[in-house]
């Protein structure tokens, strides 16, 4: 029989326990943080090395889940992608519903509890997405369906089908916010060892992760596609006053290379004109070239 207290007691201090771990690394958490975990003075890990749902065994319902990390989230085994709907669908361990995980996956889509999501990020590194919910169960595609926040849970046990189309903007827009955003930014940091590729820049809070196809015009949230940038140089790069050739040579415009106007003028966008991007250390992780060509030939239209 369920102890639904011990329950409750257990997934609260592990929520509360992955917040901490995130605002004391101001990023991911590593899989060691997560092992460390303790309950009642009972070492309680909240990720399993082989596992991809973690069910302690304290418990009759899952606790965790995670997406693994690949360098090309096409060559992950499952394939944990929205649904018509913008809802993430998660797999199922194999194809067997009665695998003691999936079981356990379906103990907690009945009893409407928070689960914690865990994506790979690198080897070892993982970004935590929490709470979500599982809001329903696709046997045929051998699947969960994710709510990522508490609109979305709300949404689907309030409406049916073909009102959740109607809310698939602001299920995708969520998805992007809670999910794809955060999670390409700490690949991208991750790649460049959390440093800026333009002034070298190590302190993560001031990092962002610059597209260099965005979004709006189809670019992918793959590594490939990212350029580690503090906040100055991402917003001169989207405002074209920073251009990247395809061999990775930081350019300023003209015209900004020519005004006079202080210190950070001079040092933070003056003084990079000329230099080579530092870049990932694994080929793989480097810029696309043909996308910093499209991207390049763009600011040069600005700069003409």
């Amino acid at each position: 029989m369920t102890d639904w207290d011990l329950d409750e007691r257990l997934r609260s201090a592990a929520l509360a326990y992955v917040r901490a771990q995130q605002l004391r690394s101001a990023g991911p958490v590593t899989f060691d943080d997560v092992a460390q975990f303790e309950f009642d003075g009972r070492r309680v890990p909240l990720l399993d090395r082989q596992r991809g749902i973690r069910k302690p065994a304290l418990l009759d319902a899952a606790l965790s889940f995670r997406t693994v990390h690949a360098a090309r989230p096409d060559l992950r085994p499952y394939d944990d992608a929205p649904g018509p709907d913008g809802y993430l669908r998660y797999k199922y361990r194999g194809t067997d519903p009665d695998h003691p995980e999936n079981r356990a996956m379906r103990v907690v889509l009945e009893a409407r509890l928070p689960l914690i999501w865990f994506w790979g990020i690198a080897t070892g590194l993982y970004w935590p997405i929490a709470p979500v919910w599982l809001v329903d169960e696709e046997p045929r595609e051998h699947q969960f369906v994710v709510a990522v926040d508490a609109q979305q849970f709300d949404a689907w046990t309030s409406t049916d089908s073909s009102e959740r189309l109607v809310l698939r903007e602001y299920s995708e827009r969520v998805v992007q916010a809670r999910v794809h955003q955060p999670v390409f930014r700490e690949r991208v940091l991750a790649a460049y060892e959390a440093r800026c590729a333009v002034c070298n820049l190590g302190y993560r809070e001031l990092l962002d992760a610059a597209h260099v196809k965005g979004d709006a015009e189809g670019g992918q949230p793959v590594v490939p596609n990212g350029i580690a940038m503090c906040k100055i140089h991402h917003g001169a790069f989207d405002a074209s006053i920073l251009g990247v050739t395809p061999s990775y040579e930081i350019r300023i415009r003209d015209d900004v290379l020519g005004e006079k106007d202080g210190p950070t003028l001079t040092y933070a966008l003056q003084g990079v004109h000329g230099r080579t991007l530092q870049l990932p250390s694994r080929r793989a992780a480097r810029p696309d070239r043909e996308l910093l060509a499209e991207r390049f030939d763009r600011f040069l239209a600005v700069a003409s």
